[in-house]
């Protein structure tokens, strides 16, 4: 028996020090949390009550807000392109965005249930100093993120003004490969992100509340538009996909449905991040089942019709919502796209690729960098990275970042659920996740079981990552031969492996585990 599971009398069901509502959510007592510390600062504290707020159409228009972006429009066209017709491509894309809806809820209960962030949720399974390896991932791939969608909304301004003032724009003088006009573009775009994020999270939901209709609106309205220039939907939903529904299809399928769920599972583990902010169960639950696969799936259908269209019009499908609303002459047209490209790209970046490393670098020395210094590091190592050399190798991209870093992401996932549902039955000690003599603290603040099941979990994931000769930065074969099969199911066998590992390993501790704490001496 460790000392983070100290003997205490069974007949005692959980903690009671805090209060509680009769829906079930905790608040501190009075005192029990430092205000500041080795482990805690104002960012990082449970949100109070009164404070917990959003209703279920605030997570609604957070999902909306954050779907409606150009990589998301584009998801469709990748599918057809490997040879699905637009139904298949539709399903698959409907199908990821309701299993991922899954793991989203039952970590994003958390939430509205304690007031705790992600990085602090973790505390619990992988203790109060090895949370910091969860969230310094996710972080880092938020970073990545934010950077990419920052340059590919800064080429969106940068093709769309470049229609409305004429060709002096595109012309400008080069650098760096570019032109300076585009690096202008990037970096305005980059400071309004920033500037926005300063303002905290109560200014981040009321501009999603009005951020979200706005963009669908102008979705619909690009499809009246190519529908009226095209007199209907074109031809390219009477096309049947090279594939049919046999055994060429399911070998597309499965990595297709893995890398759709990969596109939102990052949020899957920092959505507590957000649902900390809610004011019950019923508003995450109903507003993020409401928001998340509807939307995605509207979306999808959405750049079908559209791209068709395009197809009729234009002889060939253009993808890129951009580069098609840049097909019109007509100024008010224009603005409008660019307006709507902004207020979509700002949406999805700051909400998915902001906030959470905000929180997770916060969690990484609490004394010394905040909310607002985390968005700021945040932004500026999305420029580090070099977004603009990411995007232009599409196989380091893919295969070496997303696809490795998605499967270390659903192993802690599987951890975070098994911890959470299954080891303590969503029982949480709330001072404990922020004092070192509590029972989060494992052996020197880490929890070995949690990062042994991560091991394990993240090598299943990725150890059979192979590229295609030439195409990639992995041998043909796999890094681990035998663990190729896996490779293309990453996400799903990390976490379900870290899943039943961790369960496992804190079996024999997992009733010690919600019962209350027996406070003793310990490092500070």
């Amino acid at each position: 028996m460790t000392a983070t599971s100290p003997p205490v009398p069974p007949e005692v069901p959980e903690p009671s020090t805090h209060p509680r509502t009769a829906d079930g959510r905790v608040e501190p007592s009075p005192g029990a949390i430092e205000p500041h510390g080795r482990y805690v600062n104002a960012d990082l504290r449970p949100v109070p009550l009164a404070e917990r707020r959003w209703t279920t159409y605030n997570f609604a228009a957070l999902w909306i807000g954050m779907a409606h972006n150009i990589p998301s429009w584009t998801l469709a066209s990748g599918l057809v392109a490997l040879g699905m017709d637009w139904k298949q491509a539709v399903f698959t894309i409907a199908l990821a965005n309701v299993v991922v809806l899954g793991p989203m809820l039952l970590t994003g209960h958390a939430g509205p249930k304690y007031g705790i962030p992600f990085p602090v949720l973790a505390r619990a399974s992988f203790g109060l100093r090895g949370a910091n390896l969860p969230a310094l991932i996710r972080a880092a791939v938020a970073c990545c993120w934010f950077g990419i969608q920052t340059w590919i909304g800064g080429q969106g301004i940068y093709i769309l003004l470049g229609k409305i003032t004429g060709g002096s724009w595109a012309d400008a003088a080069v650098i760096g490969g570019y032109p300076w006009t585009l690096w202008l573009c990037f970096l305005a775009f980059w400071a309004l992100e920033l500037a926005i994020i300063h303002r905290g999270m109560e200014t981040l939901r009321r501009f999603e509340n009005w951020a979200a209709p706005f963009v669908l609106i102008g979705a619909v309205v690009l499809l009246i538009w190519m529908a009226g220039k095209a007199g209907g939907l074109g031809p390219l939903l009477d096309q049947p996909g090279t594939l049919g529904w046999d055994r060429d299809f399911w070998p597309v399928f499965f990595p297709s449905l893995m890398g759709m769920i990969g596109f939102w599972a990052t949020l899957s583990l920092n959505i507590p991040d957000f649902t900390r902010f809610g004011a019950g169960q019923r508003a995450q639950i109903w507003g993020q089942t409401l928001g998340l696969p509807t939307t995605m799936t509207a979306f999808a259908l959405l750049s079908v019709f559209v791209t068709s269209g395009s197809q009729a019009v234009y002889g060939a499908p253009i993808w890129d919502p951009v580069a098609l609303a840049g097909k019109t002459d007509n100024v008010f047209g224009l603005v409008f796209a660019l307006v709507t490209v902004l207020i979509a790209t700002i949406s999805v970046n700051i909400a998915a690729n902001v906030v959470s490393p905000a929180y997770d670098l916060a969690h990484l020395a609490p004394r010394f960098l905040t909310f607002r210094r985390g968005a700021l590091i945040t932004g500026v190592v999305g420029v580090l990275i070099l977004p603009w050399k990411l995007t232009a190798t599409p196989e380091l991209y893919i295969f070496l970042w997303l696809g490795v870093v998605g499967g270390l992401l659903g192993a802690v996932a599987g951890i975070l659920i098994a911890d959470y549902w299954i080891v303590r039955r969503t029982l949480l000690d709330l001072a404990d996740l922020y004092r070192p003599d509590g029972r989060y603290w494992y052996a020197h603040g880490w929890n070995w079981r949690a990062v042994a099941a991560f091991g394990v979990g993240g090598l299943l994931a990725v150890g059979g990552s192979y590229s295609q000769p030439g195409k990639g930065p992995f041998p043909a074969d796999g890094l681990v031969p035998v663990l190729k099969p896996l490779a293309d199911y990453g996400w799903a066998v990390g976490l379900t492996a870290s899943l039943l590992l961790y369960t496992l390993l804190m079996l024999p501790t997992a009733r010690a585990h919600r019962r209350p704490a027996t406070r003793t001496a310990g490092p500070h």
